[in-house]
């Protein structure tokens, strides 16, 4: 790879082509995500008010209710006209401390509930705060504490479960196992900075806008903490990601429908260039995108904040999109069907950044996400080289994986035919496989998305019952090994890569299973990174070891176990394939059974 031939082939893609959209609409796309970067502080620190004003209340200065209206953004001031709810310009009437007339529908019934709530509010942020004697206003104050879960929340040996008060005797005040503490000085409100008891998700002074719920003062001040700061980042960093892979995988479309890359298959210049050249202004114009909201975040934000640390957090994913983009427009067969394989793509990539991120402050789960050390970042907190090495890892694996078989199919026999998708996916892992061994290869090359499927799947499904959720991720993690070894087994068959014969079958499918079982040992750093995985997690893992202590020469016979159930699976859908896609579509099915009927054997004997 030159990088002098590089450039020249991305400024001519900046000049010539620019993805086949027109001047007004980059301005729009350009337009739209430079607001979006510049509400995203705003918006992050100021909390949803979509409920601003929505009940028009009238009260006079002189009513002690006035500062209690004013108070609340849901209220709206209005004058306390004696006509005003009759004529339904008002939802409440208020004169001195009494309500005198409320407005004959659910919405004023609402609002005399929300004015009940805002007084309460009121008595305990205002007035009880500025009282002298705070122990007196606040004879009880508690400060939550989140500690990892160590051991059964069950009852050990017939005595009570962990948290009944009952284990003390009684409450003696002090607090010292439930997380309370006893009155201060301050206002009773509790002493900050208590281990494992940080901020919920603030970032800098932006703690009640982000953090959502309180984590110390009078028991009404405590509340469930809701992720609202990692839903405003997750969603900020992620979307202008869309646009770009618009545009991208437009003009690698257009260059197979216009024959336009037929020229470059032409030049003296390699695929890899064409294709570093042709994705190297998108990545560029993507990464200002991030680096500008970046920057956009640590001007509120606290001053442990890096922000470098959140921009290489986020370079995978960006590689992630831009290689699963030009994946699909390699597949697609026109805009429409780009169309569909782009709402696609952003679905599931959006799904996988979004969706564990928002538990940043609930559980270590949320470190599948590299948006999550983008949330830990700029909220200030430390981040580990393991912690950052298990979140962008996996995302740039995969990444440079799509790229590779996209490349497959950026040659002239494939670029320009019109085949359906399937077909596609098939050449596209034809064209990797030279010899028998190459199924070996294979298995292994396509690891990370196995590694980054089955880690969305936990994701999804921690946080339900484990009676559903243990066998939902077996099943998951049957399905998506299985299809890992087998697939390109079966596009080698049809592209008569090798030979239809039932022992050519087993052999390319005990080197499938060989080559799956090696990286999967590779994958055992999902569990030697220091992450504390819960049942559900390591059920996804289990053919990789078990978390139980057993002797030496069972331990052993576990290891080499996976082996023999990755051989005899492929093999099993190898031989189907050799036949025909409805073999192979038996094949895979016994696969998939024998697998699942290993893993629940291994996770009712030795994991539960």
């Amino acid at each position: 790879m030159r990088a002098r031939k590089v450039l020249r082939i991305a400024r001519w893609e900046v000049t010539k082509n620019a993805g086949g959209v027109d001047r007004r609409t980059i301005a729009i796309g350009v337009a739209a995500i430079v607001l979006i970067g510049a509400l995203a502080p705003l918006i992050a620190s100021q909390g949803i008010a979509l409920d601003a004003g929505i009940y028009r209340v009238g009260v006079d200065e002189t009513s002690p209710y006035h500062d209690v209206v004013t108070n609340e953004s849901t209220f709206a001031v209005r004058e306390p006209t004696p006509d005003g709810v009759e004529n339904g310009r008002l939802d409440l009437l208020i004169d001195g401390r009494t309500i005198v007339e409320t407005a004959d529908s659910s919405k004023g019934r609402a609002a005399r509930s929300e004015l009940r709530s805002a007084t309460q509010r009121y008595n305990d942020d205002v007035l009880m705060r500025d009282e002298p004697n705070g122990t007196a206003a606040f004879p009880v104050s508690v400060t939550l504490s989140y500690v990892d879960r160590v051991g059964s929340t069950g009852p050990a040996d017939g005595g009570p479960a962990d948290g009944d008060d009952s284990t003390d005797g009684g409450n003696d005040g002090t607090g010292s196992d439930g997380g309370g503490s006893g009155p201060t000085d301050g206002g009773g409100t509790a002493e900050d900075g208590a281990d494992g008891g940080g901020s919920l998700g603030g970032l800098g002074g932006l703690a009640g806008g982000l953090g959502g719920g309180g984590s110390s003062g009078s028991p009404s001040d405590i509340s469930p903490p809701f992720p609202f700061g990692s839903l405003v980042l997750a969603f900020v960093f992620v979307l202008p990601l869309n646009f770009v892979i618009q545009a991208y995988g437009s003009t690698i479309l257009s260059e197979r429908i216009n024959r336009r890359g037929e020229l470059m298959l032409v030049s003296p210049v390699s695929r890899g260039d064409i294709i570093t050249g042709k994705t190297l202004p998108y990545f560029l114009g993507a990464m200002a995108f991030e680096a500008l909201i970046t920057l956009g975040m640590l001007a509120i934000g606290p001053p442990e904040a890096t922000g470098w640390i959140s921009l290489l957090a986020v370079t995978p994913l960006v590689l992630l999109f831009l290689g699963a983009t030009f994946t699909g427009a390699m597949f697609a067969r026109s805009f429409k069907e780009l169309t569909f394989v782009t709402v696609t793509i952003t679905v599931a990539l959006t799904s996988y950044a979004f969706v564990p991120a928002i538990f940043t402050d609930v559980t270590p789960i949320a470190l599948i996400s590299p948006l999550t050390l983008v949330v830990r970042d700029l909220q200030g907190q430390a981040i580990s080289l393991v912690e950052f090495t298990f979140s962008t890892l996996p995302p740039f694996l995969t990444a440079v994986v799509t790229f590779g078989l996209g490349a497959g199919l950026y040659r002239e026999e494939d670029m320009f035919t019109q085949r359906p998708i399937p077909l596609k996916v098939l050449d596209s892992l034809s064209g990797r496989i030279k010899r028998r061994t190459s199924a070996a290869k294979l298995s292994i090359i396509l690891l990370p998305f196995v590694l980054v499927t089955e880690l969305v799947a936990v994701a999804m499904l921690f946080a339900v019952p484990q009676s559903f959720a243990i066998p939902s991720i077996l099943i998951a993690v049957a399905v998506i090994e299985e299809l890992a070894k087998s697939l390109h087994l079966y596009a080698g068959f049809v592209h008569k890569k090798y030979a239809r014969t039932v022992r050519n079958a087993i052999v390319v499918g005990s080197l499938s299973g060989l080559g799956f079982f090696i990286a999967e040992k590779l994958g055992l750093i999902v569990q030697l990174l220091g992450t504390d995985l819960p049942e559900v997690q390591e059920a996804a893992f289990v053919t990789s070891g078990t978390s139980t202590e057993v002797s030496l020469l069972i331990a052993g016979a576990l290891l080499l176990a996976p082996l023999a159930l990755h051989a005899v699976t492929a093999t099993a859908s190898a031989i189907g394939a050799v036949y025909s896609r409805r073999g192979y579509a038996v094949g895979i099915t016994v696969a998939i059974l024998i697998h699942l009927a290993y893993n629940l054997t291994v996770v009712t004997v030795f994991v539960g």
